[in-house]
């Protein structure tokens, strides 16, 4: 019972992405070749709102639903390692048609190819998690 509200939101969360077509492999193949602007509206807007928030948690110093404070720590360099983790998982949304959370509701709309590129994912994180203390962070 105590997971329930998070599987509810889950749950309504696969429903909002599915209606607004961002598990499309077709809307993603159309974003990837500048044929439509469908989801750069929606990833601008989550951009936009995400910065909005951020802006607002540093503002008014907004606290977690625990009441701990949110605290942002800046990071150094940061921005080399964002740009080559954001080409690793744009090739791999690119090639595979989907990014993780749209990966999971596919397969539950149906779309069980779609396993394998999960399983793809879990043998990534996994490599990563042997290699993680070798990599620069």
């Amino acid at each position: 019972m105590k997971f329930l509200k998070y599987l509810l939101v889950g749950v309504i969360f696969g429903i909002t992405l599915s209606k607004a077509e961002v598990v499309s492999w077709f809307r993603i193949q159309e974003m990837f070749r500048f044929q439509s602007f469908h989801m750069y509206g929606i990833i601008g807007m989550a951009v936009g709102l995400g910065a909005l928030f951020v802006y607002l948690i540093k503002k008014y110093g907004w606290k977690d639903y625990q009441g701990n404070q949110i605290v942002l720590n800046p990071k150094e360099n940061s921005i080399p390692r964002y740009l080559f983790g954001g080409i690793i998982f744009g090739l791999g949304w690119a090639l595979s048609g989907a990014c993780p959370g749209p990966m999971f509701i596919n397969v539950g709309i149906g779309y069980f190819p779609m396993l394998l590129v999960i399983s793809g994912a879990l043998v990534g994180t996994f490599v990563y998690g042997l290699m993680r203390d070798k990599l620069p962070h």
